[in-house]
Parts: structure tokens; sequence; C-alpha cells
């Protein structure tokens, strides 16, 4: 089975990566230059999806996850193992999903596509199989009902490379698996969507759906919104990333599958694209020159997955007006850079280790551990655009932080005014 070093060398034989790294960056980086073409940058992102998929994917689809994959976490967290694996394969695909959705084609990428894909059927094969020693736990403990959602969302992101093409067999027992996430209880925050994202998988899967789980977590995230792009984790603020974490991802491709079924869904279907892409053009103007932005809230050490919002808007096609495809994609790489090529950042047999800008433990809450932090995937959505879409054909483009902070006259931000 090919390894991650084997497509590096492949690929910097065929000239995808660029070659230039930033001071901060590991040795051995091949990050793209801040002034990099579309298509280097692309190259970079490509080479983040590999790394990232490595070595979690190859260990679980031989069935050897669990064997060989390391546990860091908070020394008062002593249930993480429990829990950790089915962290690391749902926020993986997450991430990757549209990527892979691609498909195969002759490019040494698409090649590459087509490799990571298979491992990631057979890896959620492995995961779901009750005879298998890397059989996951969807339903012992609360957890499991956040990363069976991840899991889901995944699912539903890549319709045809990781659902269609699994065997019945497969399928059947991802849908065993999902199901025996239905006792888990959804508390009072962004964790009704979790329920809400698993029902809306199933439903699309053919199987009934439990309509207070999937409906719930639309209703309250509608009486949770509180202006302007944002919503409450629960019905307070907090100053953190959950609205791109999970919250507004997670809300917009819900009501993606059930938003035609009633006019109310409909309406709050409409608002919450809105909400996203003001959300979207926000973070844009969070991230500084560097790729540095704010170190606010709970889970900083999913590091990029912050970005989670601008990445979908851009995927999606529904950034602001103000905001270009070129500008978000600068703003993400530098972001991606900037929490993934800090010395560190990967133990030495490839694997994520907790921090924000290099191995900094302190910053891990006692709920994570290292399959926790593959959520920092979800920054590479944009991946899922073809090579010629703007977002990679476009010529780079300043920031709205280099813009303004240069001198260049911009028109004035202005909130939306969107009620509930």
């Amino acid at each position: 089975m090919k390894t991650r070093r084997d497509f590096v060398k492949l690929s910097a034989a065929a000239g995808l990566f660029g070659a230039t790294r930033a001071p901060a960056q590991a040795a051995g980086s091949t990050a793209p230059e801040a002034n990099a073409t579309g298509a280097e940058d692309r190259a970079y992102w490509c080479q983040i999806a590999g790394r990232l998929a490595s070595p979690l994917l190859p260990a679980l689809a031989e069935r050897k996850l669990k064997a060989t994959m390391p546990v860091e976490a908070h020394p008062s967290s002593k249930d993480r193992p429990t829990y950790t694996h089915l962290e690391g394969l749902g926020r993986l695909l997450a991430g990757l999903a549209p990527w892979l959705e691609l498909g195969a084609d002759a490019s040494s990428e698409g090649k590459e596509r087509a490799r990571i894909a298979a491992l990631a059927r057979a890896g959620i094969d492995a995961a779901t199989d009750p005879a298998s020693p890397d059989y996951l736990n969807f339903s012992q403990g609360r957890q499991p009902v956040v990363d069976a959602a991840f899991l889901a969302q995944a699912l539903l992101r890549a319709p045809v490379e990781l659902w269609k093409k699994l065997e019945p067999r497969v399928q059947q027992n991802v849908i065993a698996a999902l199901v025996s996430s239905r006792p888990i209880p959804a508390g009072e925050n962004n964790w009704k969507l979790f329920a809400t994202m698993i029902e809306v998988f199933l439903q699309r899967a053919g199987v009934p759906r439990n309509e207070v789980r999937l409906f719930e977590g639309l209703r309250k995230h509608r009486e949770w919104y509180l202006g302007d792009g944002v919503y409450g984790d629960g019905p307070e603020f907090h100053w953190d990333y959950y609205n791109s974490f999970v919250i507004q991802p997670m809300l917009v491709e819900a009501l993606d599958v059930v938003g035609d079924e009633a006019p109310e869904w409909k309406t709050l279907q409409a608002k919450a694209r809105e909400r996203l892409t003001r959300w979207a053009g926000i973070q844009e103007r969070l991230i500084a020159a560097d790729g540095s932005y704010p170190v606010i809230g709970r889970s900083i050490a999913y590091r990029c997955g912050a970005f989670q919002g601008l990445a979908q808007a851009a995927w999606r096609k529904s950034l602001p007006k103000e905001v270009s495809p070129a500008q978000a994609r600068g703003a993400l790489t530098r972001v991606i850079r900037l929490t993934l090529e800090a010395p560190g950042t990967f133990a030495a047999q490839g694997w994520l280790r907790i921090g924000l800008a290099g191995h900094q433990p302190g910053l891990g809450e006692a709920y994570i551990s290292t399959g926790s932090l593959y959520l920092c995937s979800v920054a590479l959505l944009p991946l899922g655009l073809p090579p010629k879409d703007p977002f990679w054909s476009a010529r780079p483009e300043r920031t709205t932080w280099e813009k303004v902070w240069s001198g260049e006259n911009l028109p004035a931000d202005k909130a939306i005014k969107s009620p509930r």
C-alpha cells in the first residue's frame, strides 16, 4: 500500500507542489509562498489532505487503528481511548469528502483521490463491522453521537465515493452503527445538530427517521439565532468558533435535505444560507496577513477547522460579494500553513498532536484527544471544487485585512438584518 511519502515524491516529481516555506514551517514543508498561483495552492492543499489521511486511514483499512494510534489527551481525562478513534475517522472524512467525491481521473491528484477514497471505504468497513478488531464505539457514553454525526456528514458530502460505492453489507453495518447512537441524549447546545445530522443521513439512506431528533435541532437553532449571522451555542452567546465547527455547516446541510418539506423550513433554509454568507465574510476579515487569528474560546486545538464557515461558503459558491474566491483561497491557505506547518504539529509517525501553532497540550480541554484534532480537515472543503473553478484558477488577490491595513479605501462593513 502506498504511503504519504510515496505520494509526496510522486507529486514533487510531477511539479505539483511549490517548494518555498515560511521560516516557521517544519523542515521538508512544501507550502507555497503567499503569492502562489491557484495551482500551487491546490497542490499544497492536496499534500495536506494526504498528510492528514495518513497514517489514520491506512491503519484503519488494515484494521490496526486501535493497535497503532497513540492517544494524547488531558491528564485528567481517562476515557478518551473509548472515543478517539471514531473522532478521527468521522472528522477526517467530513473535511476530505468533497475532494474525494470528485472521483478518479488520470492526473496524479485524481489517482491519489482514488487511493484515499478506497482506503476510506475500507476504513468505514473496518469501523462498522462487528467482527473487526477496529469496530468503533457508536453507542457507549455520550461522545459517540458527535462523531457519528461527523461521519454522517461526510457520507452526505460524498454520496457516491463514500456511500454508493460501499458494498451492501457495509452499508447495512453503517446504518446499524448510526442507529445505535439514537439513545444518546443531545444537550441544549450545538449537540442538537449532531442528532439532526444523523437522522438526515439515515433518511437519505432509506431508513425511517426519528422526527423528534431531526427537527428539534432545527427548531432550537432557529430560536438561538442572535443576529448578524451568529447563533448561540444554546441560548447564550459564546466567544468561540462553534458557529464554524458545527452550527452553521450542519444546519445549512440538514436544511439542504429537508428544507422543501414545509414552509417553515423553507424560510429557515433561506435565512440559514444568508447567515452562512455573512459568517463567511466575518471569518475572512478575522484572518491576518500571516494567517493568524484571534485565539478565543474552547476547542482551539481544532486549528484551521475554525474556518469551516469560510471554507463551506467558498465550496458552496455562497461567499459575500465583497470576498472573491481568490481572497478566500489566500486567507484559508495562510491559516492552513500557520496551523499545520509549525514544528511539533505532527508526531514522528505522522499523527496530529494537541496545539494550535505546534505542540501545545495546554490548549486541549478534557474532551480533546488525538482523534478530535482531525476536525482541522474541514478547512479543506474547497478542494471539492475542480481545478478550473475560479477559487483555484483566479489570480491571487489580497485579503480584506491586507487591503484595509495598506490604506485601500473600502466600503464600510455592515450587519445583516435577519430575524429569527
